[in-house]
């Protein structure tokens, strides 16, 4: 028996700030989810799955327009016509979008009940799953507790969008539970959504997050796609492999310009390095400059030329667009140095450093700043401002210093 478990879709997911860079491939990677969500589907029918496991957050919150849906819908009925059955739960951004309530999709598909947990038999598969959506995005009960016991002669699997508790910081914790939760439901695999890096968390029994399907930023990078999980005839899971759906990649190049001597050499040392990069599909790349130089405040003063003349350069190459360039060079003695952009960046880093473990000082900061009004609206707590979670926190502290960093870069 094989299954394709995928989860944080996230089709038409807007690409933010793209508009802001020269030259950027808008289109490819406007579409990139779509042509994503195509892969999936012919990887299941091409390898024959008995069935599709998606763990939440198809959707990106609420659509622009129903096109959306009418898509995913329709790549369900590609499914169906090929017998494959999918079984899916709701995850938090899938519980903004008003319009899912009532949209109609092939009946192939199984959506499961948010309310409470249900099991879904198939005898023909072998499969009993076992899953609950969100009823809200903001979902903060512990969902797995509450799922039913295994079915005793099938593989049974847990069907869930959640964030499991330790090591995922990054990711907020929506419908959060421990591993001993999975654990004590006795299940053969649970199939787990949100975290959009691919993990194996546990092989006894396999608790396994497939990431998301295509990386939507710069902080999203390397391969993205589904597992595939092969069941022998004992019940038990043989395999566990993954499989690339991504069709834009974002990967980041970290260059040592030491001994550099100039910017000529320091461009030429990029260029070098752009011929390593992968390019079998759409890669845009962030390129990191470090080591001591004597080139370090040509660096800073001719930013603008040097982003140019890589951007120009990566264009020799069809798959190949540079996003951004970042400079954390130091001087050939070196120490940082503490004039101009150089000097700035650092003492901006380390206030925000501090900040970000200071979640009270920030918001109390923030809560009277104009800036406040361009948070999210569904980032903001109750009282309209930002939730105290320190996770939030540091990442917008992060934020603020890429911001004023590219602002920098870009001589503004």
């Amino acid at each position: 028996m094989k299954i394709l478990h995928a989860a944080d879709l996230h089709i038409d997911s807007p690409l933010r700030g793209l508009s802001r860079y020269e030259g950027a491939p808008e289109d490819d990677l406007r579409l990139a989810t779509r042509r994503a969500l195509d892969n999936l589907v012919r990887l299941a029918i091409d390898l024959t799955v008995d069935a599709v496991l998606l763990a939440g957050d198809v959707y990106d919150g609420d659509w622009n327009d129903y096109q959306t849906g009418l898509y995913f819908s329709k790549q369900m009925s590609i499914l169906k016509q090929a017998g494959i059955p999918v079984y899916m739960v709701s995850g938090n951004h899938d519980a903004k979008n008003r319009a899912m309530r009532t949209l109609k999709l092939p009946d192939n598909v199984h959506v499961f009940a948010t309310g409470e947990p249900e099991t879904v038999r198939n005898e023909k598969a072998g499969l009993a799953v076992h899953g609950q959506g969100f009823a809200r995005w903001d979902l903060a009960d512990n969902l797995a507790v509450g799922y039913p016991v295994r079915d005793g002669g099938l593989f049974n699997i847990g069907l869930l969008h959640t964030g499991l508790e330790g090591g995922y910081s990054e990711h907020k914790r929506y419908a959060p539970c421990t591993v001993a939760d999975l654990e004590a439901r006795n299940y053969d695999y649970w199939a787990l959504g949100h975290v959009h890096k691919q993990e194996i968390v546990s092989r006894e029994p396999y608790i396994v997050y497939p990431g998301n399907i295509q990386g939507r930023h710069a902080r999203e990078t390397g391969p993205k796609g589904c597992v595939v999980v092969t069941v022998d005839d004992r019940l038990r899971v043989a395999s566990v492999e993954h499989h690339d759906l991504d069709t834009a990649r974002w990967e980041h190049a970290e260059v040592d310009v030491t001994d550099r001597d100039d910017i000529d050499q320091v461009l030429s040392h990029v260029e070098e390095r752009f011929q390593e990069i992968p390019q079998e599909r759409l890669t845009a790349v962030r390129v990191t400059l470090r080591g001591a130089t004597s080139a370090h405040a040509a660096l800073w003063r001719d930013r603008e030329r040097i982003l140019n003349e890589l951007r120009a350069a990566a264009g020799q190459f069809p798959n190949l667009w540079l996003e951004k360039i970042k400079i954390r060079t130091s001087g050939e003695d070196g120490g940082d140095s503490r004039e101009g952009a150089a000097g700035i960046l650092t003492d901006l880093r380390r206030t925000l450093s501090a900040l970000g473990t200071d979640p009270d000082g920030l918001l109390a900061r923030l809560s009277s700043h104009p800036l406040i009004g361009r948070i999210p609206a569904e980032s903001k707590g109750p009282e309209g401002i930002a939730p105290k979670d320190p996770a939030w926190v540091r990442g917008l502290a992060d934020e603020a210093y890429q911001l004023v960093e590219s602002l920098l870069q870009e001589g503004r």
